[in-house]
């Protein structure tokens, strides 16, 4: 039988405090910083569920939902939901923790998909992985369609039309 994990083994919580060289001039977080946070918790997401390191091999939705201010509190939050023969689909979710209310929203969510490579930077097996909450599940389900249409994109990447 294949080795499996449940999705909770990679889980991973980070906790960030939006500062002012985070802003733009509205005041708001740089998309482009959220993307990186989402990123280092995904690679960290990954990395727990393979025991290896790896490379990020698409980040393929990302939606921002809200925004958040100087003074905030983002909560991330990323869990690998399937895998492929070396690669791991994460999903991560962003939460802010208004600094001046307490309230909490739901800000940005992203799927991406993470390679488990050698030292020589090789893809290597990874583990299954079980889904455990009903939102892992869910997402569990679509997975192979997100597979197959990143793989017919992949397709037509390098060809002149």
């Amino acid at each position: 039988m294949e080795h499996v994990l449940p999705a909770g083994e990679s889980r991973t919580v980070q906790t960030k405090l939006v500062l002012p060289p985070d802003t733009n001039h509205m005041g708001t977080i740089f998309g482009g910083t959220v993307l990186s946070y989402i990123d280092e918790i995904a690679a960290i997401a990954a990395m727990k569920h393979s025991g290896q390191a790896v490379v990020t091999a698409s980040i393929d939705t990302v939606n921002f939902l809200s925004s958040a201010r100087t003074g905030d509190i983002l909560t991330l939050e990323g869990a690998v939901l399937s895998t492929g023969r070396s690669s791991m689909e994460v999903y991560v979710k962003v939460r802010c923790r208004k600094g001046d209310t307490g309230a909490v929203m739901l800000t940005t969510t992203a799927l991406l998909t993470m390679v488990a490579v050698d030292a020589a930077g090789h893809p290597v097996p990874v583990p299954g992985v079980i889904p455990e909450t009903e939102e892992e599940k869910r997402l569990y389900q679509t997975a192979s369609f997100r597979r197959n249409r990143r793989l017919r994109i992949s397709d037509f990447s390098g060809e002149a039309t």
